[in-house]
């Protein structure tokens, strides 16, 4: 009897000291989550008034101004395109309508400055369209009027090409789910298809579809690699500019604040017009949305209006980044270029890793001990998303560059020692940064696997002996596989295809293919360009496939 008390005993041990662990980890991995913007926050209003104000007098209204109006476009722009697209594909029936409801998720491969490279190309003075124009006309270069691509306009139409899918997605699946009961009594009580999509479906269906505009806007005021190239200032690319080109870090913490400061009121904002308001179907039985099958015209319009977004966003980028790259002089065999590819694999794997382990550290542990703390801990876990690449760049380089310096001095004046930067100037100070901004991903992935497992399964568990770690090893990772193994490719990818992060935090001499080809593009070199940019596309698909093959067993 005294053998079972003490192995009781000893197992509850094991169990407190356990969740003291696991605690300790998911909060040490929202304060890291925090560190950023509280960072940017204290560099920002300790970095004297001057600095702002100079910012307020020359370039902080342009920045607003074009970060305004390009949120605004590719709002517009995305729902237009997103919700057009999801409504047809789902509720109408036109040939090839199996294909493109798969298809039209496949510019979700591209990172917007890839495309903005293919059709720079394409569109630029000496580019193949404006070149063909003036040899079959015989205009000179001032004899007529062309659009230009490296333009505000220019940035938002590549941003709205790639950033589509994530309202189509999710305003699909919302659609599918609806129950046909509402728009039927619409219908009924005289309503055309068109006034009751307006009245019925899209109202029920705005919680996803807000999410997805909120996730394009959020990927567009980050974006720096697509308005950086065509000269377009944003917030962006002010902190990038304060930081190298005029070595100001006050300057860039104040920009990086703004952007944050933008960032999060967008978030707020959605969610507070959204409100209290609740989104139920009506009636418990769910009954499929009929499906109308398009003749003549109706098919015509509707098939052209699904095949535009794949084409001019997916298939001739596709045809002019491959014709690019063989015209190239870029070997991707050399030595140089399996650097970039080991760099740029070593960094992604890494940080997909640490990411994954941090999302199920932070989501076993609100599972095992629900309550605020948790809640909070995973709240701000989720805070990265929403901030994008250069602030958290300027919010870690800051406070560990001062601890970098202050420990050089100590040592030199203690031990006549040189540490120079331990941390700044590291691999795994960029790995936490890519932790950061995507760790919302991994834990999204994580906790839609998770809810699948059932509370009676750690029940058994525990009556079986298993500390909460144990649970965590030998029931909830077998059958998370799939969903962890979805995390791990999510972040790998967004880790290849990221920019601004890499660009301002990365060790010397220590290029990866995206700032390969963000070089080789901005001194003009597209053709070279075009090389990385097709093996950051290649590793860009496999998640993509990864998600048309879910969207394909959610099928009605």
């Amino acid at each position: 009897m005294a053998e079972i008390e003490y192995s009781e005993h000893g197992s509850r041990h094991r169990s407190a000291v356990g969740t003291r662990v696991l605690g300790t980890l998911a909060y040490t991995i929202a304060a890291a989550c925090l560190l950023p913007m509280v960072a940017v926050f204290l560099a920002a209003v300790t970095g004297g008034t001057d600095t702002i104000s100079h910012l307020m007098d020359t370039v902080l209204p342009r920045y607003t101004a074009t970060t305004v109006i390009l949120v605004v476009l590719v709002a517009i722009g995305t729902f237009s395109i997103g919700v057009g697209a999801a409504w047809l594909v789902t509720m109408t029936r036109f040939p090839g309508v199996r294909i493109l409801e798969i298809a039209l998720v496949l510019p979700l491969a591209f990172p917007a400055y890839v495309l903005a490279y293919a059709y720079t190309f394409i569109l630029d003075h000496p580019g193949i369209v404006q070149t063909t124009l003036r040899q079959v006309t015989g205009w000179g270069p001032r004899d007529y009027w062309f659009p230009e691509i490296r333009s505000t306009e220019g940035a938002a139409l590549m941003l709205v090409l790639v950033l589509y899918p994530y309202v189509y997605l999710l305003a699909r699946a919302a659609f599918l789910q609806q129950s046909a009961t509402a728009f039927l009594a619409a219908r009924a009580l005289g309503s055309s298809p068109w006034s009751a999509f307006l009245r019925v479906s899209l109202p029920m269906a705005r919680p996803a579809i807000a999410g997805g505009v909120l996730l394009a806007v959020m990927e567009t005021i980050a974006d720096f690699g697509t308005v950086a190239y065509f000269g377009v200032q944003t917030f962006a690319t002010g902190i990038y500019t304060s930081w190298f080109s005029m070595a100001d870090r006050a300057a860039a913490a104040q920009l990086a604040l703004c952007l944050l400061g933008f960032a999060l009121l967008m978030a707020v904002t959605e969610r507070a017009q959204r409100g209290k308001a609740k989104y139920y179907q009506a009636g418990k039985r769910h009954t499929a949305l009929p499906a109308a099958q398009l003749k003549g015209w109706q098919s015509a319009a509707a098939l052209t209006l699904c095949v535009i977004p794949v084409l001019f966003g997916f298939l001739l980028p596709v045809i002019v980044l491959v014709q690019m790259g063989f015209e190239s002089e870029q070997n991707l065999l050399s030595r140089r270029y399996v650097g970039f590819i080991q760099n740029s694999l070593t960094l992604a794997g890494t940080a997909a890793v640490v990411t994954v382990c941090a999302a199920i550290c932070v989501g076993f542990f609100q599972r095992l001990k629900p309550g605020r703390q948790s809640a909070a801990a995973a709240y701000l876990a989720r805070l990265g998303y929403a901030v994008p690449g250069g602030v958290i760049a300027v919010g870690l380089m800051v406070p560990f560059a001062s601890f970098d310096n202050a420990l050089d001095a100590w040592m030199r004046e203690t031990f006549d020692i040189s540490t120079g930067l331990l941390v700044t100037g590291s691999i795994w100070l960029l790995v936490a940064a890519y932790m950061v901004r995507f760790l919302a991903a991994a834990l999204s992935a994580y906790e839609g696997g998770q809810s699948t497992v059932h509370a009676n399964m750690d029940a058994a568990a525990r009556s079986l002996g298993q500390t909460p770690l144990g649970t965590l090893r030998r029931v909830h990772l077998p059958i998370l596989t799939p969903s962890l193994l979805t995390a791990l490719l999510i972040v790998f990818v967004d880790v290849m295809k990221e920019l601004p992060a890499t660009l301002i935090m990365r060790p010397f001499n220590f290029d990866t293919l995206a700032v390969q080809a963000y070089r080789l593009a901005s001194d003009e070199r597209l053709e070279g360009a075009a090389v990385p940019s097709l093996v950051i596309l290649a590793v860009g698909l496999l998640p993509v496939i990864l998600i048309c093959r879910q969207v394909g067993r959610n099928q009605r």
